[in-house]
């Protein structure tokens, strides 16, 4: 009896063998165990659809993207950032760029400026000081280019690519750039879309050098100097807006224009409305705004500008050589009428020498 009973009940683990050789029945059973075992089994096959769904993401992202989500956290995570005070915050930035490596560089801070100018304000002159700081990188008119400047769309990726610090240029001071930026004439883009451009720049934290000519007289007579070289090209065939030798500086400033007298207030009054409405529009940009003809009468007056992008002073330098150094009188060819249709006006104060050279 006791043998009968011991062969009606099988041993655990053969459990489904026995179910299925009995020939009294055909009753399948399945082992108490296989729940288990088959979530095993759909656990292991989700781990390995997992991983080949990685495997080929990353193939698809590239050794180079990833490397750089790796470096952007590794630079979150070790950059100290305690000394910066709160207020600095916003317009400090610690960009890593996609087609090379800041290496020992990453955790250097990087300010984001662009410098707001009109023609003949003495902008490239200006920007080539800078951009002899070993720290700067002002990339020039990168608008001049009127397929990037076509739409915002275009206008924010090209800005992107710039305070990424993946545009390449002669000024990119690549792995230990502290500020980097470009020159944005009020012309190119920047006025007709100016609510935007300032959106941009207060969301990202770029700072804004406003630089104008105080003298609107002179500006013109630049202007139409350049104007007049653009179409004769009396530098050899090529046509230059700035030169680095007393000689070419010759050869250009001996064109003297003739002025028309009858709408040069009004031209001078539209220069000047220009300019005003366009800092008027970009006031909330965090902003600094200097005038050529201080830069010309105090050279240190730059120092002011390198505090303001919280960059080392640092003793700048720059090639261009002026064109125009001689008083208004002996650069324009109609001076006795030019004179006396702006003495006694707002504009007065244009004829009067407002710096030495």
């Amino acid at each position: 009896m006791g043998g009968s009973k011991g062969e009606d009940k099988p041993a655990a683990g053969e459990d489904w063998c026995y179910q299925f050789g009995n020939k009294d029945t055909l009753i399948v059973k399945p082992s108490k165990k296989s729940p288990l075992a088959l979530r095993m089994v759909v656990f292991a096959m989700t781990m390995i659809c997992g991983i080949f769904i990685c495997t080929m993401c990353m193939k698809q992202l590239g050794s180079d993207s990833w490397s750089r989500i790796v470096k952007i956290e590794v630079a979150e995570q070790s950059c100290n950032k305690s000394a910066i005070a709160p207020s600095e915050v916003h317009f400090v930035h610690y960009p890593q760029p996609i087609t090379y490596s800041r290496s020992e560089c990453m955790c250097t801070p990087v300010r984001y400026f662009a410098i707001i100018s009109s023609q003949r304000s003495g902008s490239g002159w200006f920007e080539t000081l800078l951009n002899s700081h070993m720290n700067v990188s002002s990339n020039g008119e990168i608008f001049s280019s009127k397929e990037r400047r076509s739409n915002m769309t275009s206008i924010i990726k090209t800005l992107d690519k710039v305070y990424n610090l993946d545009w390449n240029s002669s000024a990119s001071k690549n792995e230990c750039t502290a500020a980097v930026g470009l020159k944005w004439m009020l012309n190119q883009g920047l006025v007709a879309n100016h609510a935007d451009v300032a959106d941009y720049f207060n969301r990202r934290g770029v700072s804004a050098i406003f630089l104008f000519r105080r003298n609107l007289l002179r500006q013109l007579v630049s202007q139409l100097a350049n104007n007049h070289d653009r179409y004769l090209k009396q530098l050899n065939g090529t046509h230059k807006a700035h030169v680095h030798t007393a000689f070419e500086a010759n050869i250009l400033a001996r064109y003297k224009p003739r002025l028309n007298t009858t709408s040069l207030i009004r031209s001078l009054k539209q220069a000047d409305d220009y300019t005003r409405d366009a800092i008027e529009n970009l006031k909330s940009i965090n902003h600094i705004t200097i005038y050529y003809e201080d830069l010309i009468q105090n050279r240190t007056k730059v120092y002011d500008v390198l505090d303001f992008l919280k960059v080392p002073k640092k003793k700048l330098v720059s090639r261009h050589v002026k064109i125009h150094t001689k008083p208004l009188s002996e650069q324009i060819e109609n001076w006795d009428e030019v004179y006396n249709a702006l003495n006694g006006t707002q504009y007065e104060s244009f004829l009067n020498a407002d710096y030495r050279i």
